[in-house]
């Protein structure tokens, strides 16, 4: 081989090892370039929002979420609803309408109520026969967005028991059911060693505050926690979750209490019966010798345990939407001995005496009148002493002697409408309300505000109307008070 042979081969050894190097480095930029494409498409997935309901993927509900600039989040109660196992309605469960600023959801076991502007919800219980509405509060209130209904996620929990989790640092999103949560412990409790999940609905919400009401298979009743450890010993009777303070009503012997989640006696286990009055005020009814009382969530009597009765049979005057029989007026407890009635406040003092025949007016002869118990955007009870009528305010006082014969109610065109009649003759009630000063709670105006407010938008018959109806209305106050001091004259 010559020098110029030798050159050439050179030259095409070093040619092929820079080609050679060339696709290797070409390879490597490759592998790097689809490794990192693999990473950020793995980053993207992950940073994606997703959704989870019940363990499994729920793109529907993830698009109905509304994400606010300081991390609330909203969902369209209406809509999310169907998901979640519930029915949902306008108005009010208790007051049918199609209101749009109002609407419910049912379950087989629970309603709950919603109002826009209101950040408190009314809850039902479906398994409990003439159960008061229990409510609770949320931190922001329902609002509308495009003439929809939203609650935030925190009424979203209470209000159809579920569990809501957000981990933002992974972007995921779990909700879980009441009934997946109790399907899923059910087989658990067996492994710690317990016979059963109660099957009371209120006591099965304790899972979604990591706690379980579970029995022993000499049925009696306990608490534990989620990795089933003793919370309240299962030596019970009964055990009945009051979710509004996270306490349990216990029974044994056929007495009941009430024990914290701590094993602190709140309520000794004395009574015959306990039924939440008021979560606000921390009131209960109790139950004890046929006789009955109030007491506090101390167990400290307010109203002593010598009555015949507390609280009105609101099955009469289901139009006049009472969501609590034994609170009226916000703040009027009425309760009967032997066989008048007298009211107490949520104090425990007595404001009215046992004077009063009964409470509300139950329509007779007015075939279109309707039973009413109270006024309730001007907080005034109707009673009757000698089948004579007259309005108590939430104070107790009485606003004008016992001498209206009718104090009803009528419902036209879907408004409703309060009559106080007199010898023959009726005024309007609110009118009336408002010419003594007490103003609606809801608008802090007057029936008279209202009507200046609206007759910008009525014509001149109508207003002629409303000056007649208040003519009127004067005329039969007047007679009101000329009643009046007749019956004191006697």
């Amino acid at each position: 081989m010559n020098l110029m042979e030798e050159s050439f081969q050179n030259r095409e050894e070093k040619k092929k090892k820079n080609i050679t190097t060339i696709i290797l480095i070409a390879i490597i930029l490759l592998v790097v370039i689809i490794v990192s494409i693999a990473g950020y498409l793995v980053y993207l997935q992950n940073s994606t929002l997703k959704l989870a309901l019940n363990g499994q993927q729920n793109e529907k509900i993830k698009q109905m979420l509304v994400f606010e600039n300081d991390g609330t989040i909203y969902v369209p109660i209406k809509e999310i609803s169907s998901h979640l196992g519930y029915e949902s309605y306008n108005g009010e469960y208790s007051d049918k309408s199609e209101e749009p600023s109002k609407c419910y959801v049912q379950s087989e076991n629970e309603v709950a109520n919603f109002s826009l502007g209101s950040n408190k919800i009314y809850k039902l219980d479906l398994s409990k026969n003439e159960a008061n509405y229990e409510y609770i509060y949320t931190k922001k209130p329902v609002k509308a967005i495009n003439g929809v209904l939203y609650t935030t996620t925190e009424g979203l929990e209470k209000a159809f028991n579920v569990s809501f989790q957000y981990n933002q640092d992974n972007n995921r999103i779990y909700i879980y059911t009441l009934p997946y949560l109790v399907e899923s412990y059910t087989s658990r409790v067996l492994d710690f060693g317990y016979t059963e999940i109660s099957s009371e609905f209120v006591n099965q919400k304790t899972i979604l505050q990591d706690m379980i009401v579970v029995s022993k298979e000499n049925k009696k009743y306990g608490v534990i926690d989620l990795q089933g450890n003793s919370i309240i010993e299962p030596k019970y009777d009964n055990i009945t979750y009051l979710p509004n303070t996270g306490d349990f009503l216990v029974e044994t012997n056929k007495k009941v209490g009430i024990l914290s989640k701590s094993k602190e006696t709140k309520v000794q286990i004395i009574y015959d019966s306990i039924e939440l009055m008021d979560s606000d005020a921390g009131l209960y009814v109790a139950k004890k010798d046929n006789k009955y009382g109030v007491i506090d969530i101390k167990g400290n009597i307010k109203i002593y345990i010598e009555n015949d009765e507390i609280g009105i049979d609101i099955s009469k005057f289901t139009q006049n939407n009472i969501k609590n029989n034994y609170l009226l007026a916000d703040n009027l407890i009425p309760v009967r001995k032997d066989k008048n009635w007298g009211l107490y406040d949520k104090n425990g003092k007595q404001v009215v005496d046992f004077e009063y025949d009964s409470f509300g007016y139950i329509a007779s002869s007015n075939k279109d009148a309707l039973n009413l118990l109270v006024i309730p955007n001007y907080n005034v009870v109707v009673a009757c002493k000698n089948k004579k009528y007259t309005l108590i305010n939430s104070s107790g006082n009485q606003l004008f002697g016992a001498v209206a014969d009718d104090i009803y109610m009528t419902i036209s065109g879907g408004e409703r409408h309060y009559y106080i009649a007199v010898n023959d003759q009726k005024m309007d009630a609110e009118a009336y309300l408002d010419s003594k000063g007490i103003t609606s709670k809801d608008t802090g105006e007057t029936s008279q505000d209202k009507s200046n407010s609206n007759s910008n938008t009525r014509n001149q018959n109508e207003v002629n109307n409303t000056n007649t109806v208040r003519t009127t209305n004067e005329t039969n106050s007047s007679a009101i008070n000329t009643n009046q001091r007749t019956n004191n004259d006697e």
